[in-house]
């Protein structure tokens, strides 16, 4: 039997580096950028339309505290806390700014329009805040909801829907 040997050199240790080259970090912050610019204006839309939808849950409520008062009172009229109209309810009535459970405010509620027979509720966005620009919502005593989308101080034709 022969025995064979193997005369092979031995390397230097190879030392590896460890860590991300800059080429690596600059391709991760381009992805992360783009990423960002995609997301932020659906984030930014998404806070919109989940306050719109708190003011309307407020107008909602409100109407329903309007049935009760009006049940107490005989009359919806004098709800409000001046005695002309536009104005906001009464504190005893409803609170006068959304969202309620919130210190960050978004939305003035009004009564528009009150008496005997009817009522007229109004959600409208508070300049300086992200909703200003997103027009104000309505909510009649007889169910009739009303959105001024375009924001240019009236309901338009096709306005009468608080859907987008």
């Amino acid at each position: 039997m022969t025995r064979r040997f193997c005369n092979a050199r031995r390397s230097p240790v190879s030392q590896q580096q460890a860590g991300f080259t800059l080429i690596e970090v600059m391709i991760t912050v381009v992805i992360a950028g783009i990423l960002m610019a995609i997301a932020y204006p659906s984030y930014q839309q998404y806070l919109v339309d989940s306050r719109r939808t708190d003011a309307q849950n407020a107008l909602l409520a409100f109407a329903t505290t309007m049935e009760r008062y009006r049940s107490d009172n005989n009359s919806y009229d004098n709800a409000q806390s001046g005695t002309d109209y536009p104005n906001p309810p009464k504190t005893s009535v409803f609170p006068s700014q959304t969202p309620i459970d919130s210190s960050d405010k978004f939305y003035n509620l009004t009564l528009q329009a009150a008496d005997n027979n009817g009522y007229t509720l109004r959600a409208t966005p508070i300049s300086g805040t992200g909703q200003a620009g997103d027009g104000y919502q309505e909510l009649t005593s007889l169910g009739i909801k009303r959105w001024d989308k375009n924001d240019n101080g009236t309901i338009d034709t096709g306005e009468s829907t608080w859907n987008k």
